[in-house]
């Protein structure tokens, strides 16, 4: 029994030795985060049920000395995805829904751009991303609007197919508020306060909330990206596609959160979500092309898909788990090896891709890897790709001035409507401008000035973190008369370019 104990002893010695050295993972986030001019950060770092870092770097905004900390709020955005997922992974172990139940049998209203997809659409389907709709499409109808959720989704009939039915990947917010109304259909409850019951109250998740109308105190700032320097912005409120991207944490309360997922929905012998039905989480419903490049580039990288509100691959033979989050001037990364019971969330107050990143060199430390810093090596490619300041240049050096309108001013006032994005309303200021104002969405509205021929350009009335520039075409039928409007706003994230809208008045 002595030589038993001793032998425990030395093993765990050794397992302990081999972590790194947490003034040496410190002391590369402080640095990453200042050569990448982030202005806040906060880290988790969890490895075998236990708290390894949990800590803040910078300050919660450029125009404040507060420092950061492990308590400091900040979006996690799309890591909410996995919490609406756990939630319905919880309700299948309860017995009060199946993976494979049609949505409509929840949400009646509930309906796609065609009647087969509508009718075998399922839980599971929402939560992968292969119901057939594109990449971010659609989601100009929920941002910065005032229409509810369940009116959000009453509209994505008219959200065009990208791909056939479960047979392809476009990330699709609307799916995980869909996903969002059917808990509450199940429930009787929101989905907030149901992740709030199954989630943060056992875990201690006491900073933890779903909307920014609940801010009170300690949380970090929103700053927007410019070409020379960084704007703080205020934050925006995202309630009705919360169930997507919700989410308001701090680093303390998302190590918590990792440590339950990383011993399967277990924690302190308590289960939060059976382990089965955790399992489905984690297993791959909709595979990726693993590309050259991350094979060259990846230790082991063989698969990578999204399983249900995960992402999911491998490295350096162990599974990887991840998923990343956007929001109106914050970034958050989750980073997860269960093989190693190792986790890393990070999570900033601006838009730049420092996160996985660090995530990735911090795991790279744990399974004593290679140093490689992809910090360096992703600032510099960052710098080096083709930006959007690039292709608003593009529009600058074709921009004719010499020629104006071919209608008079009064010929483009009006109301322009579409399917999905309601009404939009031109009327003319006594300046000569225009006012334009999108009927669902009011933060939208925006001055008109002319650009060239029938296009003018968009002076948003308020900063907007995705989009700056921006114009709209009149568009003339082949009698010129005005007909619709074109727009042209180039980012990667809210896509105008799905608006059509025709006069209708």
């Amino acid at each position: 029994m002595k030589q038993y104990s001793f032998i425990t002893l030395f093993c765990l010695t050794l397992i302990a030795s081999a972590q790194p050295d947490t003034q040496v993972l410190d002391e590369y986030l402080s640095k990453a985060r200042k050569d990448w001019e982030v202005p806040g950060m906060a880290v988790a770092i969890v490895k075998d049920g236990e708290i390894v870092l949990a800590k803040g770097y910078g300050t919660k905004a450029l125009t404040s000395k507060e420092p950061v900390n492990g308590e400091t709020l900040f979006a996690i955005a799309s890591n909410t995805k996995a919490f609406i997922a756990s939630s319905l992974a919880k309700l299948v172990a309860e017995g009060k829904i199946k993976w494979t139940d049609r949505v409509i049998d929840y949400l009646p209203y509930f309906e796609l751009y065609d009647s087969y997809t509508t009718t075998h659409t399922t839980i599971e389907d929402l939560l992968s991303h292969r119901v057939g709709l594109g990449t971010f499409s659609g989601d100009l109808m929920w941002y910065k609007s005032e229409l509810t959720a369940e009116e959000v989704i009453k509209k994505v009939r008219y959200v065009p197919q990208a791909y056939d039915f479960r047979a392809g990947y476009g990330y699709s917010n609307l799916m995980f508020i869909t996903a969002g109304e059917v808990i509450k259909k199940v429930t009787g409850k929101e989905w907030s306060d149901y992740v709030k019951e199954s989630f943060f109250k056992p875990l201690g998740m006491s900073r933890t909330i779903t909307s920014t109308d609940d801010l009170s105190d300690n949380y970090a700032m929103p700053h927007k990206p410019m070409q020379e320097k960084q704007e703080v912005i205020d934050w925006v409120n995202w309630d009705n596609m919360g169930a997507a991207g919700g989410i308001i944490s701090s680093a303390n309360d998302m190590a918590q959160w990792m440590i339950l997922n990383l011993n399967r929905g277990v924690i302190n012998e308590d289960t939060l979500i059976d382990p089965s039905a955790h399992n489905i989480l984690w297993t791959p419903h909709n595979n990726h092309v693993v590309s050259l490049s991350a094979q060259d580039n990846l230790i082991g990288r063989h698969f990578s898909g999204y399983g249900l509100g995960w992402g999911l691959s491998d490295y350096d033979g162990n599974l990887m788990v991840t998923h990343g989050g956007g929001y109106d001037g914050m970034y958050s990364y989750q980073m997860l090896i269960p093989d190693q019971k190792l986790g890393v969330m990070v999570l900033t107050n601006t838009m730049k891709g420092l996160s996985s990143a660090v995530a990735l060199w911090v795991v790279d430390r744990f399974l004593e890897n290679p140093d490689r810093d992809y910090s360096s090596e992703r600032l510099k490619a960052s710098k080096e790709n083709a930006s959007q300041a690039d292709a608003i240049d593009e529009r600058l050096a074709e921009r004719n001035k010499k020629v104006g309108p071919t209608l008079g001013k009064r010929e483009y006032v009006g109301t322009y409507e579409s399917g999905m994005h309601g009404q939009v309303t031109i009327t003319l200021r006594d300046d000569g401008t225009y006012n334009m104002n999108f009927a669902d969405a009011p933060k939208l509205s925006a001055t008109l000035t002319h650009w060239h021929y029938n296009i003018w350009q968009i002076n948003w009335d308020e900063t907007h973190a995705w989009f700056d520039f921006g114009t709209v075409q009149f568009l003339l039928d082949n009698n010129l008369k005005v007909s619709g409007l074109q727009f042209d706003v180039p980012n990667h994230d809210i896509f105008f370019d799905e608006v059509n809208l025709r006069k209708i008045d």
